[in-house]
Formats: C-alpha cells, structure tokens, sequence
C-alpha cells in the first residue's frame, strides 16, 4: 500500500469536495431548470385560453430555457421608492438630460406639434418622459440593461413570489403583442420587469394605449419616436391629462405656520400664505392643488395640480411625477429651483461628478461607466475612497470629495 501525507490527503479531499459541490450544483441547477421547463409547458394552457395561438407560444419561448437571475435580482430595488428624494432627483435632472431634450425638441418638432394637437399634452412633459424612462433611447442600445421580454416576464412569473400574478398576466399581454404583428420575436426587448420600448410601456399598458403616430400600419415604439412619444401621450390623455395646465407649482411656505392636509384651490392656500416661489402670481387661483414637501421644511414645496397625479399613472411614486414634471420645465426654459434640496453635502454639477468618477477609476476605486450618474458602484466607490482619507464615509458626491482628488 502506498502511504499518502497528510498533507496531500487533505488536498485530495478538498478537491474531491470542490467536485462533489460542483456537481451537486449542477444537479439543482438542472434540476431548476427542469422545473421551469415544466412551468412552460403547463402555463400553455392558460395562454391559448387567453388568445394565444400554439404557434405564438412556440414563438415566444424559443430559446427561454431558464430564468433570469439578474431579473430576479433587479427586483429587490426600486430607486422610486428607496433613494433620497435629492439623489433621485440629481441623476435625472441634470444638465445633460435639460441639454438633451432641448435637441430633441427641435429634432421631433413637427412630430411633437402634431401629438399635442392630437392628445393636448405638453410635448416637454412627453420629451421628459422619454429621459426618464431610457435616457432619449440610450438605454435601449445597452445589452446589460434591456433583456428578453418573454425570458423576463416568465421568471417573474414562476420564481417572484410577490410578482408572479403580474409576470403571468404581462407575459400573455406581451404575446399578444407579438401574435399581432407589431414588433418581431427578436426585439420583443424591454427591462427587468418587462417594460418596453422608448417609453418603457408594459405589455397590457401597451395594448390599451399603444398608437401608430408614423402611420405605417405598426405600434412600433421600439423604433418609431413618434410611435413611443404619442403612446405616451394617449396614456396621459385617457387618464384625464388636463390640457393646457401646468403639474404643479414651486411655491414658499410662510415661517412656522402648519398646513391641513388634502386638497384646496389655489385661492385658498393663498390665503394661509403660499406663495409661488419665483414671485409670479398664479394664472388661476380655482384650480384645486395639494400641499408636497418631499424633502421636508427646509427643502423645496409644491402645490401639486391633477396633472401631477395624472403623471403617476405611468409610474405611481412622488419623486418619478415630479422628477418628470421639473425636467420638463427646465427643457421648456426653465431656470430650476429656487430653494434648493436639503442635501447632507454641498452639491457638484454633472460634469464635476463625471471628473470625480473618472479621479475615482484612475486611482482604482470605481470601475464603471464615467456618466455622471451616481449609483451602488460610484456610491461604493467614494466610501472606498473617504475611508483611506479619513474621511466620514457617507458616499456622497461633494465638492469636498471632488476637491480632495483632484490633489491626488
């Protein structure tokens, strides 16, 4: 008998571990994957009891063959719902979005002209929407962002609890929109939870107010902007966009004074005090507005109009309403805030945040994209960077942040 030390005895086993693990994860992977496969097969019965046809479901999942992991993943955070009101705020309303829809503006000009004159919503209101929800179709050219419709839909479905009711009723919806002709399997795209195109409409919003503006016999708001711009129109007008009026007003609320909750006409919140913030009186005091200060006292208030609450059909939190609200403002002329966000930090410009993103790969903290936009990775990256200084590590991008690098 040949005599093993100790030494390669524990190797042995350790690599004899490794392999047994490994094959027991691919043992319940496939076995997942087998799962899911069955889920597909039984849940085609309820689409063709829905409309689908054999051949539309054959379609669709061609190629599906096991969840979306990262889908499962993007779900547990929601930046509407979980970012401060400031942080939110900052990645989308910026100078370069202002900049960008300014182009657009001039870009799209006839088409827009003709969806106001069709649907009576504000083209800067459609213009900011498009910035928020894809960045002006930037988004849409990122393989990392926009995923399989089907794939995504299907895994929310069958593996998100809290989502499953919605991952089956979208993923019907979505071959639906398939079996009608409007776009082809292969770019049947959208994100993380199945919202499609330019406008980021999911699959049963799509059916109900889906518009061929560019009249070529397609709802294509993939590749038509016209398409994607006026289906975003025709959703604001059916849940009663008020033509001609504006989503709300900045406004001052007078030192040391409370407000009652709910809603009141213009006339009355003026008669507690409220002012509107950039000394311009209020075009009409009968229209009925409610009080917000997401930001608190020291940050800035509004008097929120319907349309504000129209806006949140598209996606139901304050922060998206309003951050589409003062983007289109700004793309329409507008000069911002008066009073600032109560920010923890003294605030950079977008082009700062982009050299502080930069300062941060050059030195070996952040790895990501150099755009100015602030998330997880740059966030990590600056905590990185303020522990080694010393520094309250609070992640913030801050002009004092900014100005310690630029010494290094």
């Amino acid at each position: 008998m040949i005599e093993v030390s100790s030494a390669l005895s524990k190797r042995l086993y350790m690599i004899a571990a490794a392999a047994g693990l490994a094959l027991s994860l691919n043992v319940n992977n496939a076995s997942a994957d087998a799962k899911f496969q069955n889920w597909i097969a039984e849940f085609r019965a309820t689409a063709m009891a829905s409309g689908i046809s054999a051949a539309t479901y054959k379609r669709a999942f061609a190629g599906v063959t096991e969840i979306d992991p990262e889908v499962l993943e993007k779900a547990k955070f929601q930046p509407e719902f979980t970012a401060p009101v400031w942080d939110y705020i900052d990645n989308r309303v910026n100078e370069n979005s202002v900049a960008t829809g300014r182009e657009m503006a001039k870009k799209y000009s006839r088409w827009l002209g003709a969806i106001e004159k069709s649907f009576g919503v504000d083209r800067n209101i459609l213009l900011a929407i498009w910035s928020m929800e894809t960045n002006y179709g930037e988004i849409m050219k990122r393989d990392d962002v926009m995923r399989d419709a089907v794939r995504s839909l299907a895994t929310l479905a069958y593996a998100d609890p809290r989502r499953g009711k919605f991952g089956r009723t979208q993923l019907i919806a979505a071959m639906k929109i398939l079996q009608t002709g409007d776009i082809d399997r292969s770019h049947l795209t959208g994100s993380w939870a199945g919202a499609l195109g330019h406008t980021q409409f999911i699959p049963t919003s799509y059916l109900a107010y889906a518009v061929d503006m560019d009249g070529n016999g397609k709802r294509d708001i993939w590749n038509s902007i016209p398409d994607a711009l006026a289906t975003a129109a025709n959703l604001l007008r059916k849940n009663g966009w008020q033509s001609g009026q504006t989503w709300g007003y900045e406004v001052v609320l007078p030192a040391g004074r409370k407000f009652p909750a709910g809603s009141k006409s213009i006339a009355e919140w003026q008669s507690l005090g409220v002012v509107r913030a950039n000394g311009k009186a209020f075009p009409n005091g009968s229209i009925k507005a409610t009080l917000k200060v997401p930001d608190g006292r020291q940050g800035p208030s509004f008097l929120m109009t319907k349309n504000f609450f129209v806006l949140k059909n598209y996606n139901n939190a304050d922060k998206y309403a309003l951050g589409v609200g003062l983007l289109a403002d700004q793309i329409a002329g507008s000069t911002g805030l008066r009073q600032d966000w109560n920010r923890p930090f003294t605030p950079i410009t977008m082009k700062e945040r982009e050299e502080l993103q930069h300062h941060l790969t050059e030195l070996g903290y952040y790895d990501g994209k150099v755009d100015g936009k602030i998330g997880s990775g740059s966030r990590n990256a600056i905590q990185a960077f303020q522990t080694r200084m010393g520094m309250d590590p609070d992640g913030h991008p801050s002009k004092e942040v900014l100005t310690i690098l630029r010494k290094k």
